[in-house]
């Protein structure tokens, strides 16, 4: 089919549509090298098991201007994505490591105080090598110009360039990192699913600032909303009902559809209840009403329920907080599969608990897939979508033809999972010990294939928990100088 020159708004239209099978489009469009016209074509497709994406190419007749973008189609992940890559001196396969560098990521190269802004290489579907080579480059282009006007520069530029490109081609040892608070960034793990000791990958919460970077409204609350919150903030101190959340630096449990919690955590007690209070939407930031109940959940612990629906945009959002005081120790849950009882086993998965499969050698660290409150079957098909939506270009086309055998083998691994052809464990680590998996029976001492061991944390673990530093001294002179008086007024 011949390509169709048409209008702007056909082309926007164009990738509005639901069709992901869209034509190819070509718009006249102003060349910055010379200011002649030249020609970009729009092709809006789906890379397979990833996103929708709109690839867009420009090339200029007259001087030979060329290049190339890549945007996403589709909508912004609910979190953001930062991954760090450790590549080793002389390793030439984790430089052809494939990328995906969105319009709002950016990269950094600490060793070299190097950043790549999100204007520069925007939309670029590349590797590693291709990115630092192509940095390289750009900045290599004006250097003879900069040596005439200022030569000082240029001679600290290409001192730059040198350990720029030794970094490229495999010379030196360095820190890849890419960070995106759309979420629509990837960096390729090669061993998937099995953890990378040289990639780790966090999904966090976007600031205010990222927010209205991405084009969301973000602006600071009106006074009648502060007011109308400190108004609901007062009244909620004067109920007695225990605690609303924990400590500074704990994060939500479970972040899902509001229904699905509700129906989870109803099966063991009703709210006594519910609380509403205004609040703003996570994704637009627009008013919103955020509601919450404190309930009970028998072999496990107090948690708060926080959910709440944006009417503008339709984002949903729900949080399981513990209540109390952060745990002493952590706690490994270990149970045995073994029939369809087992599958049904309601589950909380805290966000800092690790999961581990042995019998297919699968181990999530911790952090992966957020928080959830489902089932065991449930997590097993979480697993499955995440690997899937994670690692969408190991499933695309680009695989070769024993890594995508590899990936069928261990998804049809997964399904087995599922169909209970074999008895198989799930061990769930949590430092926080905030994750649960329900007994089988009435009394959970009677549950010989739930196991519940306790732990000490290490230093480490309470480091990247924030422990070492929290400092509750001046906490406790005010607790112990309220209990002081209350024994005199006695």
């Amino acid at each position: 089919m011949e390509p169709q020159i048409v209008d702007v708004r056909s082309v926007v239209e164009a990738v509005s549509a639901e069709d992901s099978d869209g034509p190819l489009y070509e718009v006249e469009s102003l060349c910055m090298r010379c200011g002649e016209n030249g020609i970009t074509r729009f092709l809006l497709t789906l890379i397979p098991h990833f996103r929708k994406i709109l690839l867009s190419a420009f090339e200029c007749p007259h001087c030979g201007e060329r290049n190339n973008e890549v945007q996403f189609a589709g909508e912004i992940q609910p979190r953001g994505c930062h991954y760090r890559l450790q590549v080793p001196a002389g390793d030439q396969k984790v430089l052809n490591r494939q990328v995906v560098k969105s319009e709002t990521a950016t990269i950094k190269i600490p060793e070299l105080d190097f950043e790549i802004p999100p204007e520069a290489q925007r939309g670029s579907l590349s590797t590693v090598e291709g990115i630092l080579v192509r940095a390289a480059d750009e900045l290599e282009a004006l250097q003879e110009e900069r040596k005439k006007v200022d030569p000082q520069t240029a001679e600290a530029i290409d001192q730059f360039l040198i350990k720029l490109r030794a970094c490229a081609t495999g010379d030196s040892p360095f820190t890849f990192i890419l960070d995106d608070p759309s979420g629509n960034s990837f960096i390729e793990n090669p061993l998937a699913p099995s953890p990378d000791p040289l990639l780790t990958i966090q999904a966090y919460e976007r600031t205010r600032e990222q927010v209205a970077s991405l084009g969301y409204l973000a602006g600071e609350p009106s006074a009648e909303t502060s007011e109308g919150t400190n108004n609901i903030s007062d009244q909620m101190r004067r109920e007695p009902h225990g605690s609303v959340g924990a400590g500074a630096g704990r994060r939500a449990i479970a972040q899902g559809n509001s229904a699905d919690i509700a129906e989870a955590l109803f099966r063991y007690s009703a709210p006594e209840e519910v609380m509403t209070f205004p609040s703003s939407c996570g994704a637009c930031a627009t008013k919103c009403e955020c509601r919450m109940f404190v309930t009970n959940i028998p072999y496990f612990q107090e948690v708060v329920v926080m959910a709440s629906a944006c009417d503008a945009c339709g984002y949903r959002n729900s949080e399981v907080k513990p209540g109390g005081r952060i745990p002493l120790k952590g706690k490994k849950i270990k149970v045995h599969v073994k029939n369809v009882k087992d599958l049904n086993r309601d589950l909380i998965k805290s966000d800092t608990a690790s999961v581990k499969i042995p019998e297919i050698d699968l181990e999530l660290a911790s952090g992966t897939l957020g928080g959830l409150v489902t089932t065991v079957e449930g997590l097993i098909s979480n697993i499955s979508e995440s690997l899937e939506r994670v690692h969408g270009f190991t499933f695309g086309d680009s695989l070769d033809d024993n890594r995508r055998s590899k990936w069928k083998e261990f998804r049809a691994r997964l399904d087995k999972l599922k169909s209970l052809e074999e008895p198989w464990t799930l061990i769930i680590d949590d430092a926080l010990a905030n994750s649960f998996i329900a007994p089988a029976t009435d009394d959970i001492k009677d549950d010989n294939q739930l196991i519940l061991e306790e732990y000490e944390r290490s230093w480490e673990q309470n480091e990247e928990l924030g422990l070492n530093d929290m400092d509750t001294s001046s906490a406790d002179a005010a607790y112990g100088s309220a209990d002081v008086e209350l024994s005199k007024d006695g």
